[in-house]
């Protein structure tokens, strides 16, 4: 592909985030996603500490945080979130529900922003999106919880492998590997399951790649600009400038979702309209 290709390949999806519905939707996920994001973690962290007794499973949650959120703001995240683990006690099933409950609610202009991709004309109804929500999330969860249990078994194999400063080194790598993979697998879910229509799954596939790597890749941006970005937002937002940390970065990872849908979709319109090239050029030649 020469670059002129590559231009008009990639010219509709920046038409595209000009969409200022698009911007709606990002940030409307995005607002989402920080409502969800620490109840999320207080599920993960409650059933690793309450209920699989796995202290293995419950660091490697933190070492995820501190890994993907540097300096203060992880060591904060990870402080705060012991605090409320411990004040909250054994795990309760009801309120874990609620939890849950408010973790789906990304679901919502996610399904919305994807059905306007495809062209779907209606949505779900609300009690079959929260079911669907519901069923993702569980996934999500228990993908996520068995990287970390994965994590937790190579640190301890490792670090009797390779003593303790090898050990840190390799699990932090083998945990990079299978974030990647989780997250991967998680986009091709939402790109597959939460449209209001039906889609082959052979569709989405290579964008869920696409958009995984896409998004390691932000995040390792957003660690390299960290250190300017942390004296802007600290002198802009005072004491919320963690909560608008991350709803930044959600809101940039928000756009490359919406843009690999948007990818996938007109995709496959190209695909559908390539066969008919012959025959209009067969009905010329014959007139």
């Amino acid at each position: 592909m020469n670059r002129k290709q590559f231009r008009t390949k990639l010219a509709p999806t920046f038409r595209y985030w000009m969409e200022v519905e698009v911007h709606v939707y990002g940030f409307s996920i995005a607002a989402n996603v920080l409502l969800s994001f620490f109840p999320f973690l207080i599920i993960m962290v409650s059933l690793c500490k309450y209920v699989l007794h796995w202290n293995g499973a419950e660091q490697a949650i933190y070492m995820a945080l501190e890994q993907m959120f540097p300096d203060e703001m992880g060591q904060f995240l990870v402080r705060n979130l012991k605090a409320t683990v411990w004040q909250r006690g054994p795990f309760q099933y009801v309120s874990v529900l609620l939890l849950f409950f408010t973790a789906n609610g990304v679901f919502e202009p996610l399904e919305v922003a994807l059905n306007r991709v495809w062209g779907v004309g209606s949505n779900r109804s609300y009690f079959r999106n929260q079911l669907l929500s519901m069923a993702l999330i569980l996934t999500c969860g228990a993908l996520a919880l068995l990287s970390f249990a994965l994590t937790a078994m190579n640190q301890q194999l490792f670090g009797e492998l390779t003593g303790s400063r090898g050990s840190s080194v390799l699990v932090g790598a083998f945990f990079k590997t299978a974030a990647a993979v989780v997250t991967i697998f998680i986009l091709f879910l939402v790109y597959w399951l939460l449209p209001n229509t039906r889609i082959a799954p052979l569709r989405v596939a290579p964008v869920a790649i696409l958009v995984g790597l896409l998004l390691e890749a932000l995040k390792y941006l957003s660690l390299l600009l960290w250190p300017w970005l942390r004296t802007k937002l600290q002198n802009e937002y005072g004491p919320f400038q963690y909560s608008a940390m991350i709803l930044l970065w959600s809101f940039f990872a928000a756009m490359l979702v919406l843009a690999g849908a948007e990818w996938a979709a007109r995709r496959g319109v190209e695909m559908k309209a390539e066969p008919e090239q012959p025959a209009r050029e067969e009905s010329a030649d014959g007139n």
